[in-house]
């Protein structure tokens, strides 16, 4: 069996996305745009979000997942993108999870 880099539609979350706003639904991307040290996800990984709260994909491996899904309810809200940076220096970090002592950080934006 070949082995691919791909995910199929059922799992990729750029084609879970494309789906929920064909559904007219309003999403949000986040993409892990840095990272240092033991970041638990690479640079490049996508979590798509809907404005209920619902998402698909990862940027952290289950450990910030829930902070960066509030932050991107509110930019669909607003219409505005954000740099989220979580690490173990960052109390924030050690409050939802990121004690892998590497630092990430997101981008989050509204898509369409």
């Amino acid at each position: 069996m070949e082995r691919s880099i791909y995910l199929d539609g059922a799992r990729d979350p750029l084609i879970i996305a494309e789906g929920w706003m064909k559904d007219g639904k309003d999403v949000a991307i986040a993409t892990v745009v840095e990272t240092w040290g033991s970041a638990p996800r690479p640079v490049g990984s996508h979590l798509v979000i809907d404005a209920e709260g619902n998402f698909h994909g990862s940027v952290s491996g289950g450990c910030v997942e829930g902070a960066v899904v509030a932050e991107a309810v509110d930019v669909i809200d607003s219409g505005k993108a954000k740099m989220l940076e979580f690490g173990v220096a960052d109390e924030t970090a050690w409050q939802v999870g990121l004690s892998c002592g590497g630092r990430i950080k997101v981008y989050v934006e509204r898509l369409g």
